[in-house]
């Protein structure tokens, strides 16, 4: 046989065009594929097209609670409570003993002590989740919370240890002692509320099991969206850290990343009701205005320019 048609053969056999069975096969893998793909589900999912970022966020707290922050870091989502979300009852806690220490760990965190501070809210220093005393008032011989929420935002004992199975249980130990702790404090009909990171190491922590065996339950859950805090940046247990040359920022962002917020009542407890944001207009000239409830009411926030005046807030019904 001549040497180029035995070539043309060989190239014949090599583009050889697949059979029905063969078609029908892939296009089977095809759909198969494909279904599994569009079956599965991702929670908080909205319309097509929609980043988690840009769902509507929820609020599960209102102006008017008397709220306790516990871990705040370098208070940036306190601060935000108090200038974008028009808090007026705000203790927020750091672990750190004084000032001096916190900024030297959290550089901004002076100017958002200042701003907490300016509009009526509390900072303490020196409080331990683990260990921290009761915010109650006396009934009789019995001692009653007066915090309405408590928030503790991504729980974290620090540290670099390597071990998943150690920094599982201690971060647990920290949660069920925090729990103890707040239920002290909290208020009848009041909400305990933590937020943490999704996925593992954390997942593993079981933080609902936590919770119902310190007699609390779940009442909702729901995605953590930062964005809904104006100038909130995650702060890192270990403190701000920083490159050789000593420059701060870069690398990686706690704020960016997908988070879950927990919301726990004690069990067989009425939940204090929390209103509805319709929505939030922000400052005008010497006025901040902010629209809560169900279209029912408008409270507006005066910002008089004298030095010592403080803030006055005044509510109107529609």
């Amino acid at each position: 046989m001549p040497k180029k048609r035995k070539l043309l053969q060989q190239q014949m056999r090599g583009t050889k065009k697949p059979s029905q069975k063969h078609k029908l096969k892939e296009q089977a893998q095809k759909s198969k594929s494909g279904k599994s793909k569009a079956g599965k589900s991702e929670p908080d999912s909205g319309p097509p097209n929609t980043h988690p970022q840009d769902l509507k966020p929820t609020i599960p707290f209102s102006p008017e609670d008397s709220i306790l922050l516990i871990g705040e870091g370098d208070l940036s989502f306190s601060k935000a409570l108090v200038a974008h979300h028009y808090c007026e009852n705000v203790t927020a806690t750091v672990l750190e003993p004084s000032s001096e220490e916190l900024t030297a760990k959290y550089p901004h965190a002076k100017e958002n002590v200042e701003a907490i501070e300016a509009e009526g809210g509390k900072v303490v220093y020196g409080v331990d989740a683990k260990k921290m005393g009761p915010f109650a008032r006396k009934s009789g011989k019995e001692s009653v919370g007066i915090m309405d929420r408590i928030i503790f935002n991504f729980p974290h004992v620090g540290g670099k240890s390597k071990d998943v199975n150690r920094q599982v249980r201690y971060n647990q130990e920290l949660l069920v002692e925090f729990f103890k702790r707040a239920l002290l404090s909290l208020a009848p009909g009041g909400t305990i509320i933590v937020t943490l990171f999704e996925g593992e190491p954390y997942t593993l922590w079981n933080i609902r099991d936590l919770g119902r065996h310190s007699d609390l339950q779940v009442e909702r859950s729901f995605r953590f969206q930062a964005s809904a805090y104006p100038g909130y940046s995650h702060s890192r247990t270990l403190g701000v850290i920083k490159n050789k040359q000593g420059e701060v920022g870069g690398g990686w962002k706690g704020e960016d990343r997908a988070a879950r917020t927990y919301v726990f009542m004690r069990k067989d407890d009425a939940p204090k009701p929390v209103p509805k944001p319709c929505g939030i207009i922000h400052r005008t000239g010497d006025f901040a205005v902010s629209v809560w409830g169900y279209g029912a009411s408008i409270e507006t926030r005066s910002r008089v320019a004298t030095r010592n005046s403080s803030p006055q807030l005044r509510s109107a019904t529609l």
